[in-house]
């Protein structure tokens, strides 16, 4: 029996741990493959670790075939709807899922009509997940995790990719650290998962020190006539001595600024010292 593998919807499979891919040989060398794997015409769409497996040890194995498929976009979002309900599927596996959804989703509704080409009193309709809260919703995530993810996808080296999606690194940390230079995040992976972690870290704290504190709000009743004896108004007369400080604690976050990046130097030269070490 000819099977074919396609890369692409294989992709879509978060891979086993070794300690779970283990257990399903061990399973499947006791038992047999009970399960029988599903084609569409002679692409195999679900099974895939069962499938290497049985290779491998030269189980025997029973195919059945998904006849209601019309294309192969069809067959991936039927993967997809497949894998995103199951538990055992990461975070970012989801979010990625969810995310290819919305493409598939997009590329096969047709072309969105404008208000002035609906029909008097409808609105213009909304394609199917065209949203992030719907991405978001379907993945089981938040929009700020597909927002994270979405960064990750764009900006990543593969190395990091790999490295959130083993679970190394969070998906926070992973879309933080995607903000410095490839090579940067490539040595910074080439850390292990403590030096993600600072590095994620210290990035975090050099954008909370380059933010410009917000300057407090005065409130000032409408109800009441103004006598000029007010706590607002002496705060408001206050003013120009509240700017110095601003400026004052401006000038400490720039010098903070300028620390963190003497020390995020520092940093390199230890990845660089690790990776030479290795």
């Amino acid at each position: 029996m000819n099977i074919t593998i396609n890369q692409v919807l294989q992709s879509y499979i978060d891979p086993l741990t070794a300690s779970e891919y283990a257990a399903l040989e061990r399973s499947l060398l006791a038992e047999g493959c009970r399960d029988a794997l599903v084609l569409w015409n002679d692409v195999l769409i679900d099974g895939h670790n069962r499938y290497a497996i049985c290779r491998q040890h030269g189980i025997e194995f029973k195919t059945i075939q998904n006849t209601s498929f019309t294309s192969l976009d069809d067959v991936m979002l039927w993967m997809i709807d497949n894998h995103l309900a199951r538990r055992s599927v990461s975070d970012f596996q989801r979010g990625v899922l969810a995310l290819r959804k919305k493409e598939i989703v997009a590329a096969r509704s047709p072309a969105p009509v404008s208000a002035q080409d609906a029909p008097d009193g409808e609105s213009a309709p909304k394609p199917a997940m065209s949203t992030r809260e719907e991405v978001a919703k379907a993945a089981r995530l938040s929009s700020n995790q597909i927002s994270q993810i979405e960064k990750i996808q764009k900006a990543a080296a593969p190395e990091l990719v790999e490295a959130v999606r083993s679970g190394t690194i969070s998906i926070n940390a992973a879309a933080t650290v995607a903000s410095l230079p490839p090579e940067e995040q490539v040595a910074a992976v080439a850390g292990g998962k403590k030096l993600l972690r600072q590095a994620a870290k210290e990035i975090r704290e050099q954008r909370a020190a380059t933010r410009t504190p917000r300057e407090p709000k005065v409130h000032v009743s409408q109800d009441t006539p103004e006598t000029g004896n007010e706590p607002w108004a002496e705060n408001a007369a206050q003013a120009p001595s509240e700017t110095e400080r601003l400026r004052g604690e401006i000038a400490s976050l720039k010098q903070r600024v300028a620390q963190l990046q003497a020390e995020n130097v520092e940093l390199k030269q230890r990845i660089a010292a690790l990776i030479d070490a290795s």
